[in-house]
């Protein structure tokens, strides 16, 4: 059996891995001209994690990402609403990584070379269309680069990995539109900056109309600095901002847009204006997603990660949930007695679980409960208790984590 992947992403790379790890041949099609180090921060929780260690990266996510030992949210104000400890500090047998999204993927790719060998992703490659039969799948790929020149290939199964654009997801549901925006625009970017806390914690803060995040991803060049990645998310309102077409994923962002709301948080011990003055490059991007769909295979052929349920980046779920996926997937493939029963099988484990994050994110997921804070404290508070009861905190924070697939005693067992 030889699998097809189309995308070379975080979800494609791992899933080629734990195909080689299972005996099962792979080859990676990728439309970039080569795999880069693009993107910003990222976390990826203990569940996905344990994934990957299965196949042996963590001295490698070690030397070039954070174990996050904590997560603090707080309002615009500064004040404290939640803590806990993450990773290895809450219990965990796995840790949690804030770590820059270019490098996670470098470490698998990486990976993939090494074990599956040069020919094993493809790039500069794109997906022009397929056909299958009922032994197999013909794939046509296009030079991406250049517009001349193409390849068709046969496989047993063909997985799509190609992003929230996807093409086979096209295929299938030619009448979807584009990606649903409901007016949240996404600023991020990263730079060196002297370490706050433990070097090792991530802030969350805001309210409903911005939201920041804040956390190192990497060591920096002396022992008390970091690579720092914040985000900030706005609800565009009024034509303040000229919103970005949905499509527009690597526009570069203006600071003259971006300063004003730096300055409405207060986070301790950390100046977020001048942090953001720092940064060499800012990007901006629409938070959207696309709604659940009620299949992803097709005979021989599947959808996996964005492909397959774009979300929300709340909660740290994205790049984790396209791990888990290729572990699903790579297990199905493994133990079924034929591709489309694989498919069916990896369908019913993945599907609905990753319906339900996605809705959840829609309504904020964990940081919900900065909103329900604002809501009932708009101008700070002396006591957060008074405000909402520490039950009530956990049960959206530890609610959240359970349904996701998170919880101690789920990725512990």
């Amino acid at each position: 059996m030889t699998v097809l992947i189309a995308g070379g992403g975080i979800g494609g790379l791992t899933l080629a891995l734990m195909l080689h790890q299972r005996g099962i041949p792979s080859v990676i099609y990728e439309q970039a001209s080569q795999i880069r180090e693009v993107g910003v921060g990222i976390n990826v929780l203990p569940h996905a994690i344990k994934e990957l260690a299965t196949l042996g990266l963590l001295p490698a996510l070690d030397a070039v990402g954070i174990r996050t030992k904590e997560l603090i949210y707080i309002n615009r104000l500064g004040q404290k609403i939640w803590n806990e400890p993450r990773g290895t500090d809450a219990g965990f047998d796995y840790p949690q990584f804030s770590i820059h999204r270019g490098r996670l993927q470098k470490v698998i790719h990486d990976a993939v070379i090494e074990r599956l060998g040069t020919q094993a992703v493809r790039t500069g490659l794109r997906l022009g269309g397929f056909i299958q039969d009922e032994g197999g799948v013909l794939a046509h790929f296009t030079d991406s680069r250049f517009g001349a020149g193409s390849e068709t290939v046969r496989g047993e199964v063909l997985v799509a990995a190609d992003g929230i654009h996807s093409v086979v997801r096209k295929h299938f549901y030619p009448n979807e539109g584009r990606p649903s925006w409901q007016g949240v625009l996404l600023w991020r970017g990263a730079a060196e900056w002297p370490q706050f806390l433990s070097g090792r914690s991530m802030f969350i803060g805001g309210g409903m109309g911005a939201k920041l995040a804040l956390y190192p991803i990497a060591p920096g060049s002396a022992p008390d600095t970091r690579l720092t990645n914040w985000a900030i998310a706005i609800r565009v309102a009024d034509g303040a901002i000229t919103p970005p077409p949905v499509d527009s994923w690597s526009r570069l962002a203006r600071m003259d847009e971006v300063l004003p709301y730096a300055r409405r948080f207060n986070v301790p011990g950390v100046d977020v204006e001048a942090l953001v003055r720092a940064t060499p490059v800012a990007y901006e991007y629409p938070m959207c997603d696309r709604d659940p769909l009620e299949r992803w295979s097709f005979g021989r052929v599947t959808l996996m990660g964005d492909a397959a349920h774009p979300m929300y980046p709340v909660g740290s779920n994205g790049a984790a949930q396209a791990i888990l996926d290729a572990r699903a997937l790579a297990d199905a493939l493994k133990k079924a007695d034929h591709p489309m029963q694989a498919l069916t099988l990896y369908e019913d484990e993945r599907l609905g679980k990753t319906a339900e994050i996605v809705r959840l994110n829609r309504t904020g997921g964990p940081e919900r409960v900065i909103d329900e804070v604002e809501k009932r404290a708009p101008a700070g508070f002396d006591f957060i208790d008074r405000v909402i009861s520490p039950a009530e905190r956990e049960a959206i924070v530890r609610g959240y984590a359970g349904k996701a697939g998170f919880a101690l005693n789920q990725v512990n067992r």
